[in-house]
Order: C-alpha cells, then sequence, then structure tokens
C-alpha cells in the first residue's frame, strides 16, 4: 500500500512541476495513506493548478476536496468518490481502524461532504459512493 501512495505521490509532484494554469486529471485514484495524499494536495494547492475529477478518487484520494480550493476542482460525469474510515495494518495483516486518522479525514472534509457523510451514518469501515447528479450538484462540472 506505501507503494502505491509513494507513486501516486510521484506521479502527482510530476503533474503539479508544470504551468499554474494546467490542470491536474485524477482518473483511477485507489487511494492509500493519508499523509503523503495530504502532502501532495497542499503542494497542489500552492500550485495554483486546477483538478478535474474524471474517474475514482477513492480513500485518502478524497483529500483533494478538503485542500484544493473548491473554484479550483471540477468534476465529469464519470467522477466518482469513495469515502470510508481510516484504518492501519494490523499484525496479521486484517485492518485496524485508526479514530485519529479518520477523525483527520473527517476535519479535512468540507461542511457540504461532511453533511453528505452524516446522512450516509458517517465514515464507517465500509466505502460509501458519491457519483452522478448528487455529486455535479455540489461540484463544478468540467467544460
Amino acid at each position: 500500500m506505501w507503494l502505491r501512495a509513494a507513486v501516486a505521490v510521484a506521479l502527482l509532484s510530476v503533474l503539479i512541476a508544470g504551468d499554474a494554469h494546467a490542470a491536474v486529471r485524477i482518473a483511477n485514484d485507489q487511494g492509500g495513506q493519508i499523509g503523503p495524499y495530504l502532502d501532495a494536495f497542499v503542494s497542489l494547492r500552492k500550485s495554483g493548478q486546477r483538478v478535474i475529477i474524471d474517474g475514482p478518487c477513492l480513500s485518502a484520494c478524497t483529500i483533494v476536496l478538503g485542500v484544493v480550493p473548491r473554484e479550483r476542482i471540477c468534476v465529469t460525469r464519470r467522477a466518482q468518490l469513495g469515502f470510508h474510515a481510516a484504518w492501519n495494518p494490523g499484525n496479521n495483516g486484517r485492518p485496524i481502524l485508526s479514530e485519529a486518522g479518520t477523525k483527520a479525514l473527517w476535519d479535512l472534509y468540507p461542511g457540504e461532504i461532511r453533511a453528505w457523510l452524516k446522512r450516509r451514518g458517517g465514515l464507517k469501515p465500509r466505502m460509501v459512493f458519491l457519483s452522478g447528479p448528487e455529486l455535479m450538484a455540489m461540484y463544478r462540472p468540467c467544460d
């Protein structure tokens, strides 16, 4: 899992190095550890680049919603956000819920996302998905 997060951060870093008016496209991000995603999205925020969510943005990838300004994020019809509680791998490899990680995620999300999650029971071990017209009502559709 750490390798996947490292690769995602490395790819995002390459994209961030470009023109401040360019856009970073998220098309198939399965997520990973919170820390590397937070670092990458803070750098993206500082770059001034726009974000196009054009496919799955799951787990830690959803941190983008709380770090990059809303006016710089747009979503396509293919955009799909997946939210769940944070976890760490246990000794036997099975997930152990992380209250601190889940609180960190919760605190990062914008109010509208938190309200949507509350209506679905909050951040739980099972992933919940936000997509389609419901997502496009919250975030600007991409041109």
